[in-house]
């Protein structure tokens, strides 16, 4: 063997021997922090695919589904038949409008309730704020179901309530409110109403308290200071209270089938029927999935109108 030989194998020995280097150690670290973050978000995603999206595409599937004859109830084959669609939509389109037609009034009725509870709560309460909050959120210790029952007692012919307003003659003699669409908005706003005003606190305490009193050295009164200063301000909060109440109270069925009548059924009633009752599982799907997709758009276009800047 030459001496160069030799040297080389030398060299070769030596480079064997010798230690990885720090660039190898920094890859693989940066390999590991790259799928830190998909590693954590599997749970999420696995209850999301397990709870969300199978369910979805079996609704999908299930509403496009008709029952071949002679066969029994329940009993569905799958046809793709779309026209279940267009069917089941004009069979109960009254019923969609009037459910988002008192999603909406219980909405506007939240919104005004709450956004002067949420800005006295913020600036106003002091050292009762705490407790103030307390009392918005008290009504989630209760069940949903009691709340709404309790309210049948409250509207009831024989209450206080409604004797007062015969007396003071803002209803008439004859008039009921139980079992009423007025019965209805009341419970629906009554159950959703800490959903509104909790976002709006939210927002309207982040704001800085001077710039209402930047405005009344500019010579604007409360009303206009409210209108041009703070509502915009603590417009994220209202978006957000009010997706928060229309969403489920569109699809809300307890309290059209505790305070009302045949006549103020909503969707979550034919769909709560129809799935349970009926037994008409293709119907209940598209109704289900029509609802969805109306407040997905209705959502939509609500957002692009208010902005969403500061939701996230």
């Amino acid at each position: 063997m030459s001496v160069a030989q030799g040297i080389g194998v030398g060299e070769r020995q030596l480079d064997e021997q010798r230690p990885r280097g720090d660039g190898e150690d920094s890859a693989r670290a940066v390999g590991r922090h790259k799928a830190t973050p998909y590693l954590l978000l599997l749970p999420g995603m696995a209850w999301l695919v397990v709870f969300f999206v199978i369910p979805m595409l079996t609704l999908l599937s299930t509403s496009t589904q008709t029952r071949p004859k002679n066969a029994e109830i329940g009993v569905y084959r799958q046809t793709f038949r779309l026209a279940n669609y267009p069917d089941s939509i004009h069979e109960y389109l009254t019923v969609f409008g009037r459910s988002f037609g008192y999603a909406l009034i219980a909405t506007v009725a939240a919104l005004v309730i709450s956004y002067p509870l949420a800005y006295a709560i913020a600036f106003k309460a002091g050292r009762w704020k705490n407790l103030l909050l307390v009392a918005v959120v008290a009504p989630f210790f209760v069940s949903f179901l009691l709340r709404t029952i309790a309210w049948k007692q409250i509207l009831a012919d024989e209450s206080w309530v409604v004797t007062t307003l015969k007396t003071l003659h803002v209803i008439g003699q004859q008039a009921h409110i139980i079992n009423s669409a007025p019965a209805v908005v009341i419970g629906i706003t009554y159950n959703f109403l800490p959903f509104m005003i909790l976002p709006i606190y939210a927002s309207i305490e982040r704001v800085d308290i001077r710039v209402m009193e930047a405005a009344a050295d500019l010579y604007a009164n409360v009303f206009t200071a409210m209108r041009r200063v703070m509502f915009p301000l603590s417009m994220p909060g209202v978006v957000a209270g009010t997706l928060l109440t229309f969403i489920p109270a569109a699809g809300d069925y307890v309290n059209a089938a505790l305070l009302g009548n045949r006549n103020t059924t909503m969707i979550g009633n034919v769909i709560d029927s129809r799935f349970l009752v009926v037994v008409d599982y293709p119907t209940a799907a598209v109704l289900s999935v029509s609802l969805m997709v109306a407040i997905l758009i209705l959502v939509f276009f609500y957002i692009r109108r208010a902005g969403t800047e500061e939701l996230v």
